[in-house]
């Protein structure tokens, strides 16, 4: 009761749709138990039911897969991942969170594809990241990542339980390398401005000596054109003092006879003596305006010294002005104020290093106690993984083969802690251990593969694995010890087999057969999910590689009573 629930939470993928790819043109499969088999004739179509769920998974796309050449492909996984940590993952990349999430993948016609994570477009990173988490394709050619150190390593923090430390680790060495990065580059722009500080400093010494006054320009600019038009402005004041004053017949002398004239009448109208008050206003004005006319006449004179002062004022702003590519002293004075901002920040970046540095440290002896905590766990348990692999070796038909961890301690931070892991193999009696890619045939390295894929099963939440062929070169007890493990495996995690060997497909406790159609234009693939009595036929089938006989029906319902 309680394992049939657990298989229930983990039934990730339950929804597959395809449209359009290779020979299939539609199907959509629901996938109701924990431990799914797919079996099919050779050339049925099993191959293609995995490629599209490795587009999904983020797979290079390839217009050549569609079947009609004029439509799009639309591969579509519906995934329950309530019970898994992602919504970090959904926060981080700005995707609306759903607990039944829907990854989609289209191709068109013209090669072109998009990905969307519940109906959001994605990138392939971003695709890729979530679904290394939902989706794990093991075949032939995945086992090649067994060589690979980081993925050793991982194996190993999945065993050892220190994962979420890692986790931890990760997030913090992340931050470190961003600080270190911030203060390399930090420390070449304070490497290259003290470079540029005494050109920096010449201009600010420049401003300053020249003590630039707002408004300053225009002053100066009028004050010179008085000067350099002195003695035409001294002409037409005097002429104009003439008439207004000078001579016999100036212009104030003729309205003083008027204001004589009209001040006998004035007594004897008001208006008169309205305009006699208006004449004699004007007369005074008059009188002053001559005043202050022979005051400029006698104050305008051209000054050399002076002239040559302003000009050499004003030739060293117009200067100014076009080295800083500006057109009036304000502006100079802002760039001014910028240069100082730039002295400043020049003269703190020491300081500013000096504080970044002590954070850098900080985080880095931080890193290196967390680094080697992990380090001591994963060291402790590698005796045990080594035991428990070479046990499932040996249960897999392999008894003499050795497995072994070389542990190498590194001195730097690495983005996984200061350690790196070695796989070593040996299939058979007498042989050196040596690394796995040098010595495992493809059959050896899938049954390992199996074996630690099995262990770290009970460890860790896995996404759901597909197994492409698992079985290929095993028969036998060792097929039916095969198909015990995917069998286990499948109590902690979703599970998929595609397999030819009927002690494997009787472990399932979902079954669908891949066929081909066939009509008179066309070849499609489709699948089907087995009833039970189906199900006893396929196997059969598979028991006596054609028509079931009665003897293999026999077989099919033992084994799958088994």
């Amino acid at each position: 009761m309680v394992l049939n629930l657990i298989r229930k939470f983990l039934n990730m993928l339950h929804r597959l749709s395809i449209q359009n790819y290779a020979l299939i043109e539609k199907i959509e499969i629901d996938f109701p138990g924990c431990l799914t088999i797919i079996t099919g004739e050779t050339g049925a179509g099993k191959s293609i039911l995995l490629g599209a769920l490795a587009l999904i998974a983020g797979s290079r796309a390839d217009s050549s897969a569609l079947q009609d050449k004029t439509k799009k492909c639309i591969v579509e996984g519906s995934f329950d991942i309530k019970n898994y940590s992602l919504r970090s993952f959904f926060t981080s990349n700005e995707l609306d969170y759903s607990e039944n999430t829907v990854i989609r993948r289209e191709v068109s016609p013209e090669g072109k594809s998009r990905a969307f994570i519940n109906d959001t477009p994605v990138t392939l990173f971003q695709l890729r990241e979530l679904t290394l988490q939902l989706i794990d394709i093991h075949s032939q050619h995945e086992t090649l990542t067994l060589n690979e150190s980081a993925y050793q390593l991982r194996v190993v923090d999945a065993f050892a339980g220190t994962s979420e430390w890692v986790a931890k680790y990760v997030v913090d060495h992340k931050k470190y390398k961003e600080l270190d990065r911030s203060l390399l580059e930090l420390t070449e722009k304070e490497k290259q401005s003290k470079l540029d500080a005494d050109y920096w400093q010449f201009q600010f010494k420049e401003f300053e000596e020249t003590n630039l006054q707002a408004g300053e320009q225009e002053e100066i600019e009028n004050e010179l054109k008085i000067l350099n038009n002195s003695e035409e402005i001294k002409s037409v004041l005097s002429k104009c003092a003439k008439y207004l004053d000078g001579g016999d017949m100036n212009i104030i002398s003729s309205i003083a006879e008027v204001k004589t004239l009209l001040s006998g009448i004035s007594l004897l109208n008001p208006a008169y003596a309205e305009l006699f008050s208006r004449i004699n206003s004007s007369c005074i004005e008059l009188k002053d305006i001559a005043g202050e006319i022979e005051s400029a006449e006698d104050k305008t004179n051209y000054d050399p010294s002076r002239a040559e002062l302003l000009s050499e004022r004003i030739d060293l702003i117009y200067r100014l002005q076009k080295k800083h590519r500006v057109n009036s002293v304000e502006e100079l004075m802002e760039v001014k104020r910028k240069v100082d901002i730039r002295l400043n920040d020049i003269a703190s970046m020491g300081t500013e290093i000096s504080g970044l540095q002590q954070e850098v440290e900080k985080l880095r002896q931080k890193l290196f106690l967390l680094a080697k905590r992990i380090s001591a766990d994963r060291k402790k348990c590698l005796a045990k993984l080594e035991k428990e692999v070479s046990l499932l070796l040996a249960s897999l038909a392999m008894p003499n083969a050795q497995f072994r961890v070389e542990h190498i301690l590194l001195e730097t931070l690495t983005e996984q802690g200061i350690d790196k892991m070695k796989f070593l193999f040996s299939a058979n009696k007498g042989s050196d251990l040596k690394e796995i890619s040098k010595v495992a045939s493809g059959g050896e390295l899938s049954r390992l593969m199996l074996s630690i894929k099995s262990l770290i099963a009970k460890k860790t939440a896995l996404p759901s694995i597909i197994f492409d062929e698992i079985d290929t070169g095993v028969s036998g007890g060792v097929a039916e010890q095969v198909g015990r493990m995917i069998n286990d495996m499948s109590d902690t995690m979703q599970v998929f087999a595609i397999t030819h060997l009927p002690q494997i497909a009787s472990k399932g406790n979902s079954h669908f057969t891949v066929f081909k159609e066939e009509s008179k234009n066309k070849t499609v693939t489709n699948i089907r999910q087995l009833s039970k009595d189906d199900r006893i036929k396929e196997i059969a089938s598979m028991l006596s590689a054609g028509k079931p006989t009665d003897a293999s029906v026999k077989n099919a319902k033992e084994l799958l009573k088994a």
